[in-house]
């Protein structure tokens, strides 16, 4: 199909599901009241907002949809879960995370880092995997918090959160993590778990850009990140928008219907594409561990070649992938994620993450592995680094 857009690039971002759009649109143009007010044009839509949190709960399998409060995004949820933590324990000057976290955190750290706290930055492994002893282990009688993402942006890989949790809970220990890639993907069951807070962002699991979710257990000590009105029972002041709002739940709501059917679907295609690169292209390298990761994400390293090329090149011809996560690949640092991991730079500078949706078909699949090949010659010929016998 002429001009076509052949979208791998979910763990970016997302399209919306027009189920969710859908959902949104009357509160744009029709119901547009303020939620906070007296009178019944704004004031009825905090049923709305009511039924949003329900779903979202409901996603997360959260006890109690209070425990849910409604943010701007992903980052903001981090940022505001670190802040509280923080400001509620005074005394404690200890934090442990990994090296492989979203720039969210690691950003956050490092500015904390450096007004007088300890950060521990946890090392993974070949494969981007962490074990809860190397966690529990680095655990002090002043740290205040342990932060951890539950699945990466890059790799996949999924860390072991829920018995991580169980660990510090029995040291009273806070525990957050961004589940902004794994929303959506895998089952959460908060309910049956000891995670104290975790985030999510709306446009990862096809609701719109600038709406996300922080979780926090009942009984959490909680201090806002934003100071100002009543909202959210006064744990994040803002006018609140119903229309994100909506959408978010109408997502988290579809998510929570389609993910045992879709994750199976989803994970043959990503497979597929794996298998069929694999086949047509040598000296190559997939990226994470190959079973502990999300079901749609593929990251493979293409020797000799730079990955900007490679995605240039796809680009030209309709097709979206990406090259480390998105809200760092304006830079040509390598990934500090497969750094992290001990790869070398040639096999950083040269990875490739496919990231696949609910929305991709085999057929998007086929026609992507079938024009990787020429590309991935084109440019060998080309590198002043490619082994001659890889040149034909």
């Amino acid at each position: 199909m002429e001009n076509q857009i052949y979208y791998f690039d979910n763990n970016a971002t997302t399209r919306v599901a027009p189920e969710v759009l859908e959902t949104m649109l009357p509160y744009f143009s029709e119901l547009y009241g303020n939620s906070s007010s007296m009178h019944d044009f704004g004031g009825s839509l905090g049923d709305v907002v009511d039924k949003a949190r329900s779903q979202v709960a409901n996603l997360l399998g959260a006890e109690d949809p209070s425990e849910i409060i409604f943010t701007s995004c992903g980052t903001e949820s981090d940022n505001a879960a670190i802040n509280s933590a923080v400001l509620s324990q005074p005394g404690k000057k200890h934090i442990i995370t990994s090296k492989v976290e979203h720039p969210a955190i690691i950003n956050y750290y490092e500015y904390l880092e450096k007004n007088g706290y300890d950060i521990t930055w946890l090392d993974v492994d070949g494969d981007g995997l962490l074990s809860p002893e190397s966690v529990i282990n680095k655990v002090r009688s002043d740290t205040a918090l342990v932060s951890l993402m539950w699945a990466n942006n890059e790799t996949g890989v999924i860390f072991p959160v829920e018995e991580i949790a169980a660990e510090l809970k029995k040291k009273n220990v806070i525990f957050h993590t961004d589940a902004v890639q794994a929303a959506g993907k895998i089952p959460i069951d908060l309910k049956n778990n000891q995670i104290t807070m975790l985030s999510i962002s709306g446009h990862k699991l096809h609701a719109p850009k600038g709406i996300g979710a922080l979780y926090v257990r009942r009984g959490t000590m909680f201090k806002p990140f934003i100071i100002g009105g009543h909202q959210e029972r006064g744990r994040r002041a803002g006018t609140t928008p119903v229309a994100m709002i909506a959408g978010l739940g109408k997502a988290c709501d579809l998510a929570e219907m389609n993910m045992d059917e879709e994750n199976v679907r989803v994970k043959y295609l990503r497979d597929l594409l794996e298998n069929l690169i694999s086949e047509s292209v040598p000296a190559i390298e997939f990226i994470g561990h190959r079973d502990q990761r999300l079901p749609n994400t593929a990251n493979i390293s293409f020797g000799y070649i730079e990955g900007e090329a490679i995605l240039l090149m796809l680009s030209e011809m309709g097709i979206a992938a990406s090259s480390g996560s998105a809200c760092s690949s304006g830079s040509l640092e390598p990934s500090h994620v497969l750094r992290a991991m001990g790869k070398p730079f040639e096999t950083c500078h040269a990875s490739i993450r496919f990231s696949l949706s609910i929305y991709n078909t085999e057929e998007e699949v086929r026609h992507v592995a079938s024009v990787i090949p020429d590309i991935i010659r084109t440019l060998r010929r080309i590198s002043p680094f490619t082994p001659r016998e890889l040149i034909s």
